[in-house]
């Protein structure tokens, strides 16, 4: 372990790898004393303007002075963090504190001066952005409150990262210098900043990796059939757009199909942007060297014998990201099964797959090869009996995940003008805080719909590096839908789900009419609309006898009514040639449903192959033109109401059409997805429904209130007494109602009743009527093993109650006894909030008592939440009618009880050392409610979260 001059311990944990805004990577760590050579190196190589703008004044070199100035901190009152990219310095910042008269200072002074320093070829890139992010999360850990910085007023970009950043700052002009101070506290505007920033930044290390303009495949074999000549050939089929190189240590051709060959990356000599490394695992670090000196930009690592391995597989990859980084690049692997693009600009095939599948605009993205191939398959195929053309805009099978994931993809999603709807296949997720946040925005432009895998067996893939979770599988799904993702539970049900949503309008409600020409195949989908929650009306039976004009007439009447927010429709093979009808009957359906753009159709069919054909092509096979939408690189797109790209290819002879999946409703090239069950067509609808409604909600969110009476300032103190003790504290039951009362929660009063002359002296104290209860952990909570005695009117009754505890249970020792006064009748709940090590802080409410329990009828939601938010939480639960009135009750104050969520929720979210609150029960009565039993538990807050300054996962 390094130390300082000063004797403090080296913070290893500042080190961090970032992305910057040109999608490369740099690592960022604090400077030491073994820095001197680099420091020097790195200054020799600033222009002499860059150095005057740092220092005032001309200042060609560094003394040996400021060089162990620069070099020696004490982590604490001054610190320097360094940029790096293959382990030289490329752009450097300090702070040291000072008083109020601007001197060096200690703590308790909070204030230090910043001054940054970035190589001139690197400037543009965010580094600057990026440094003051991770040096401010520093500064606060030490207990500095603002910054301070004197810039020339010439140096404008160094006045722009300042002021950009969106902290609270105050600006003055004295003698030629302009002096910026601000408060670090991060605000709103930072982390908008921050967060937007991050979303560039990772979109553009994804897209450096899909629309390379250059590729290598290293480990392309002389004979066929090998990985790396089967990417290459892969490659050179799809017609790839950019220069195509084939590497290979052993080849002595110029050429290897056609070609150009090469022994070495090392021997081209133009740039190479994109390398597929196809070579044991063994001589992987040595062509990741290779290809970080020549400039790469990223790795697309099909290696295996990783971390799928085991321990030591696991190392090597921990060593493979950790080099890839150092010199730059984004890895997409290792074990990955490889990435296409579509586009017609691109037509990148970077993959084992050996047919590039249709353009489109569903984004794929899968952990597991395996099922990549079977996503890329069945929309091949039509989604497995699903018809109409599918296409697919880029795709990304990412195999052990160690570096690019699904939050990099999503990021890359969020405002790609090709894809409309995304499909993710995950086995684990990394960083769930991070996904979430991310699909929230995602969802609120575009369709995301999630299949986990290993959902059940809570252990992640051998080859996924996660933190565990103690959250249950069904705790994660529903903080996930409450972001917006659309739930599926199966491959076929995601693609199901993803034709509806790329190729139909979004319902605008849960009203569905159900017409066809079998009564009983209607009678099944109005069943199936019911049990996914829907409000489907009558099915109307147009009788087998119907003709394709009856099914227009009848689709083009359902359309028009105000009463009706989709149509599934049903059909049934007629006897006899039917291809003829088919054609007839998708014409029909494709003529009504144009009348009506603004509501999806669905068909529902029974082993009708002709109608699946005919539906496609009802759309023609000619690729679609028209121009493309103002501003859509910037604007994300919603589904079936985009434009479709300018120009696209037409897919392969017989393979239907390539019109774009999920454009603006052309009136006569609407595509309609068909089905093969009631309960496929029915769930995929009732998902569109639900996600509908969440974008509207969305579209108006709710607020986290402020509450005059919370004391923030007053609980921190406390809690930093109580962490001072020890680690891992679970409070007392008075310290305990302190710390609530900080914010404005009260918990009533229990007194301990060792003997029962002490019980009849904390009721005379409280009051009569009162409660006798066991606190003792087997029977706390559980009115159900007979640990409590309600309404006890005088000493008496109470004396009895006692003795009866004592007999049926234990001693008063083993017991633990207390009075409490009685609260007023109403509903027992349950209110708690715990911090997860992936998750973050959810807060969760569900009724008290075991039926509740066993049935897992528990509600979550992710701190902080809003009013909106708090309204639904209480809603949620499927026993909610008993705090509404269930049979006649009286309705409970819900409302207190909503304040009540918010206020713990704020709780959590202000001090993140609280890491769990339990309230049980709470009653809620119809007039206020009453919190009888509070448990907390402290523990030191975690240094780096979501919140704090951008970061690749630590490998």
């Amino acid at each position: 372990m390094q130390t300082s001059p000063d004797g403090h311990a080296y913070p290893a944990h500042w080190e961090a790898d970032v992305v910057l805004r040109d999608g490369g990577t740099a690592r960022i760590r604090p400077i030491t004393v073994d820095d001197a050579e680099r420091l020097v190196s790195f200054y020799e190589q600033v222009s002499d303007e860059s150095k005057y703008y740092r220092f005032f004044a001309p200042y060609p070199r560094l003394s040996a002075k400021d060089v162990h100035r620069f070099t020696h901190h004490d982590f604490v009152d001054r610190v320097g963090l360094a940029a790096t990219v293959g382990g030289e310095f490329i752009a450097t910042v300090r702070y040291d504190r000072i008083n109020a008269d601007g001197l060096p200072a200690s703590a308790p002074a909070d204030e230090a001066e910043v001054a940054f320093l970035v190589q001139d070829a690197h400037q543009g890139r965010g580094v600057a952005s990026a440094l003051l992010e991770h040096i401010a999360a520093v500064a606060r850990e030490r207990g500095i409150r603002r910054f301070a910085a004197e810039v020339l007023p010439a140096n404008n970009k160094m006045i722009k990262v300042f002021t950009d950043a969106g902290y609270t700052q105050k600006r003055s002009f004295e003698d030629g210098v302009v002096r910026l101070e601000f408060d670090l506290e991060p605000t709103d505007r930072s982390r908008a900043v921050q967060w937007a920033r991050e979303q560039r930044a990772e979109a553009r290390s994804v897209q450096r990796l899909l629309a390379p303009g250059s590729v290598a495949v290293i480990g392309a074999g002389r004979t066929p059939g090998g990985v790396g000549r089967s990417v290459l050939a892969n490659l050179r089929d799809a017609g790839f757009t950019g220069r195509l190189f084939a590497v290979n240590k052993a080849l002595q051709e110029k050429e290897l199909d056609g070609v150009p060959a090469y022994r070495s990356v090392r021997d081209i000599t133009e740039p190479v942007d994109l390398a597929v490394v196809a070579v044991p695992a063994p001589y992987v670090p040595e062509v990741v060297a290779e290809c970080g000196v020549h400039g790469v930009q990223g790795l697309v690592v099909v290696s295996a014998g990783y971390a799928e391995s085991g321990p030591e597989g696991r190392r090597l990859q921990r060593e493979l990201v950790r080099q890839a980084r150092s010199y730059g690049m984004r890895i997409i692997g290792p074990n990955a099964f490889g990435v296409i693009n579509t586009s017609p600009r691109v037509r990148l095939n970077a993959s084992l797959a050996p047919e590039m599948p249709r353009p489109g605009r569903i984004g794929l993205f899968a952990q597991s090869g395996a099922i990549g191939i079977a996503l890329l398959s069945r929309l091949h195929r039509r989604g497995g009996g699903v018809t109409g053309v599918t296409g697919v805009s880029t795709f990304v099978s990412s195999g052990n995940r160690a570096d690019v994931s699904g939050n990099d993809v999503l990021q890359y999603w969020y405002d790609d003008p090709d894809t409309d709807v995304a499909l993710m296949y995950l086995e684990s997720i990394g960083n769930p805080r991070k996904f979430t946040r991310l699909a929230r925005r995602t969802a609120a432009a575009k369709p995301l719909v999630v299949v986990q895998g290993a959902r059940h067996g809570g252990v992640a893939p051998l080859g996924h590096t996660v933190r565990p979770t103690r959250l249950p599988y069904a705790t994660v799904s529903a903080l996930l839908r409450q972001a917006g993702v659309i739930r599926v539970d199966t491959i076929t049900e995601l693609v199901d789900a993803g034709l509806l949503l790329a190729r139909q309008p979004l319902p605008q409600g849960p009203r569905v009419a159900i017409l066809g020409n079998s009564e009983s195949l209607g009678l099944l989908t109005y069943d199936a609309c019911l049990a996914q929650g829907l409000r489907p009306l009558p099915p109307l039976d147009l009788t087998t006898a119907a003709s394709a004009e009856d099914f227009r007439r009848a689709l083009a009447q359902a359309l028009s009514e105000g009463g009706c927010d989709a149509v599934v429709v049903t059909a049934i093979p007629a006897v006899g040639e039917t291809s003829a009808r088919d054609a007839a009957l998708a014409e029909a359906l494709r003529s009504a449903s144009a009348e009506a753009p603004t509501k999806p159709v669905l068909v529902v069919h029974v082993e009708l192959g002709g109608l699946a054909e005919a539906l496609s092509a009802a759309a023609s096979t000619a690729p679609q033109a028209a121009a493309p939408v103002p501003g859509a690189a910037d604007a994300p797109r919603t589904p079936a109401a985009s434009a479709p790209p300018a120009s696209r290819p037409p897919g392969p002879p017989g393979e239907g059409p390539t019109a774009p999946v999920g454009s603006a409703p052309v009136p006569d090239r609407r595509l309609i997805p068909a089905y093969p069950a009631a309960e496929r067509a029915v769930r995929a609808l009732a998902e569109a429904v639900r996600y509908a409604q969440w974008r509207r909600d969305a579209a108006q969110p709710g607020k986290v209130p402020e509450y005059e009476d919370i004391d923030e300032k007053g609980a921190a103190a406390q809690i930093d007494a109580l962490l001072a003790r020890g680690e891992g504290l679970t409070l007392g039951t008075e310290e305990a109602c302190v710390l609530l009362g900080h914010y404005g929660i009260d918990v009533r009063r229990a007194l301990p009743a060792p003997t029962p002359d002490d019980a009849a002296q904390a009721a005379r104290t409280l009051g009569y009527p009162v409660a006798l209860k066991t606190t003792a952990p087997h029977l706390r909570h559980r009115a159900d093993l007979g640990g409590v005695r309600l309404d006890l009117a005088d000493e008496e009754q109470l004396r009895r109650a006692y003795t009866e505890l004592t007999d049926l249970f234990g001693t008063p020792q083993e017991l633990r006894p207390v009075v409490q006064a009685m609260a007023p009748r109403g509903v027992d709940t349950v209110v708690r909030a715990v911090i997860d090590p992936a998750a973050g802080a959810v807060l969760s409410f569900g009724l008290a008592g075991a039926a509740s329990e066993l049935l897992g009828d528990t509600a979550h939601r992710l701190v902080p939440v809003t009013d909106r938010e708090a309204t639904s939480l209480v809603r949620s639960i499927r026993t909610a009618p008993l705090l509404f009135g269930w049979r006649g009750s009286a309705p409970v104050d819900t409302a207190a009880l909503e304040e009540l969520l918010l206020r713990v929720s704020r709780l959590v979210d202000d001090h993140p050392e609280v890491v769990a609150v339990s309230l049980e029960p709470v009653v809620v009565a119809p007039h206020g409610l009453s919190v009888l039993g509070a448990t907390v538990r402290l523990a030191r807050a975690p240094v780096r979260d979501d919140l704090g300054p951008r970061t690749l996962p630590v490998v």
